[in-house]
C-alpha cells in the first residue's frame, strides 16, 4: 500500500480525507478508494441486498516522477516505520 516496485518513474500521492492516511499508488486519477478504509465491495449479495457504495475518499496530491518516486517512497516508509534515518 505504501510502497511501489523498484523501478517506478511515475506514480500517484494521494491522501485519504476520512482517515487521513498517505501512500503512493501506480493507479493515478483525480480520487481513489482508500486502501486502509476503503470498503471492498462484497461481490456476494443476495437478492435484496443493495450494492455497496464504493467512495474514493483518496485526493491526487501530487504526480510524483523520476528519481523522486524513489525518495517519496523511502520517506512514507520511514514515516510508517519510524526506522533508521542516518541515510538523509
Amino acid at each position: 500500500m505504501y510502497y511501489v516496485p523498484d523501478g517506478t518513474t511515475r506514480c500517484g500521492y494521494y491522501e485519504c480525507s476520512e482517515c487521513g492516511d498517505r501512500f503512493l499508488s501506480l493507479q493515478i486519477g483525480p480520487a481513489l478508494v482508500c486502501p486502509s478504509c476503503g470498503e471492498t465491495p462484497d461481490m456476494e449479495i443476495g437478492p435484496d441486498e443493495e450494492m455497496p457504495a464504493i467512495k474514493e475518499t483518496a485526493k491526487l496530491l501530487q504526480v510524483v516522477e523520476g528519481d523522486d518516486v524513489e525518495k517519496m517512497d523511502a520517506l512514507l516508509s520511514l514515516a510508517v516505520t519510524g526506522g533508521n534515518f542516518d541515510w538523509i
